[in-house]
C-alpha cells in the first residue's frame, strides 16, 4: 500500500513551490519521497523528479505539430498520458516499495472539473498500483481580498472535489503574503470555514460589476452552502509548523496514520479523532538539527532551521498506554 498526494490548483497558486518544500519536509521527518511531474508545460523544475512526463510528451512539440494553443495542448497531453498509462505505471512500480509519492499536475483548471482524462489517469493508478492518494487543491490566498474572486474559488474547489472523487483538502497558499493584498473584509476564519456567505453580499454590491449579477451570485453561494463540503486550511510553505499541520491533515485523509498498525476498531477510532503527530510511532529515531532549503519570493533561497523532536520507542509506547488508560477510565 503506497500513499501520496495529488497536487492541483490554478496557475500561480504555488504547486511547484509546494512540491519542492513538501518533499524536503517529508524527507526530514524520515520518509523517502518521489516527485512525479505530470505538467508538460513545466520545463523549469526546482526539485529532482523521479518521473517526468516530458520523457513521454512535450507541450511545445504538441503545439507545433497540431497547431494548438497551450490550453488545447495540455488537454491533448493528458489524453495522450491516459492512453499511455502503462508508460507511467512502469516507471512508478520501482518506487512502490518504500516511497511516498507527490504528483505535480498542470494548472489548467478545466482538466479537473470538465475533462475526464486527468481523473482517469489518477483512478487507473489507484486501481492498478493500490495507491492511497489525497487531492491537495491550492488556491492563492489573495483571492480572499476580492469577494467575487473568492466565490469563484469556492465554486472551483467544490466542482473539483465532486469531479475527482478523492479525499480532498483545500489549501489557501501564500498565507504569509495575505496582508500585502489589503485588509480583509472579515476575519481569516470566515474565509477558511465558509459558513455564511450571505455576509459577502453587501461587499459584492459595492462593485457595480458584481451588483449587476446579484441574484446569480446569491444562487451560487446557496449551492456552495447546500453542499457544505468546502473549507480551507492555510499554508505558509516557509513555516515548518504550517507545513507540519497540513501533513497531519493529509495523513488522516489518505490513511497514512493507520499504516503498519495492527489494532482494533476502537484503537483506530481513537487515532482518527486525536491530534496524532506524523511518524512518531513509525520512525523511533532522533532527528538532529538540520537545514531545509525552500524557495522565497524575494530571495533566491532561504534556510529554515527545523527544531528537533526526540522520540524513542519506549516513549511512544508509554504515550499510547496512557491513552488506552484514559480511554478505559472514560468508559
Amino acid at each position: 500500500m503506497v500513499f501520496g498526494q495529488v497536487l492541483i490548483g490554478p496557475p500561480g497558486s504555488g504547486k511547484t513551490t509546494f512540491c519542492n518544500g513538501m518533499s524536503q519536509f517529508l524527507k526530514l521527518i524520515g520518509r523517502k519521497v518521489a516527485v512525479i511531474n505530470l505538467d508538460p508545460a513545466n520545463d523549469s523544475l526546482p526539485y529532482e523528479c523521479a518521473v517526468n512526463i516530458e520523457d513521454l510528451i512535450k507541450l511545445s512539440d504538441v503545439m507545433a505539430e497540431h497547431s494548438l494553443g497551450p490550453n488545447g495542448g495540455l488537454v491533448y497531453c493528458m489524453d495522450y498520458l491516459e492512453k499511455n498509462i502503462d508508460w507511467l505505471q512502469s516507471r512508478l512500480e520501482p518506487l512502490l516499495k518504500d516511497h511516498y509519492l507527490l504528483f505535480d499536475f498542470p494548472g489548467q483548471v478545466e482538466l479537473f472539473f470538465l475533462h475526464s482524462s486527468a481523473k482517469n489517469v489518477v483512478m487507473k493508478l489507484i486501481k492498478k498500483l493500490n495507491l492511497r492518494l489525497t487531492a491537495v487543491h491550492l488556491v492563492d490566498a489573495h483571492l480572499c481580498s476580492d469577494p467575487g474572486k473568492y466565490v469563484s474559488a469556492l465554486l472551483l474547489s467544490l466542482s473539483t472535489m465532486l469531479h475527482l472523487e478523492l479525499p480532498h483538502i483545500n489549501v489557501l497558499s501564500k498565507i504569509d503574503l495575505i496582508e500585502s493584498y489589503g485588509k480583509l473584509a472579515f476575519s481569516l476564519d470566515f474565509y477558511t470555514d465558509v459558513q455564511d456567505l450571505s455576509y459577502l453580499q453587501h461587499h459584492l454590491d459595492q462593485d457595480p460589476r458584481s451588483a449587476k449579477y446579484r441574484k446569480l451570485t446569491k444562487e451560487l453561494c446557496d449551492v456552495i452552502e447546500d453542499f457544505s463540503l468546502v473549507n480551507f486550511t492555510t499554508l505558509d510553505i516557509q513555516d515548518k509548523e504550517s507545513v507540519g499541520n497540513l501533513v497531519k491533515l493529509i495523513d488522516k485523509s489518505n490513511g497514512y496514520i493507520f499504516a503498519g498498525i495492527d489494532a482494533s476498531a476502537v484503537e483506530f477510532s481513537k487515532i482518527a479523532v486525536q491530534q496524532v503527530d506524523w511518524d512518531y510511532y513509525r520512525y523511533p529515531f532522533i532527528l538532529e538539527n538540520v537545514l531545509i532549503l525552500v524557495p522565497c519570493k524575494n530571495l533566491p533561497s532561504i534556510y529554515c532551521e527545523i527544531n528537533t523532536l526526540e522520540f524513542t520507542t519506549a516513549a511512544v509506547q508509554e504515550k499510547y498506554m496512557k491513552d488506552d488508560e484514559n480511554f478505559d477510565d472514560s468508559d
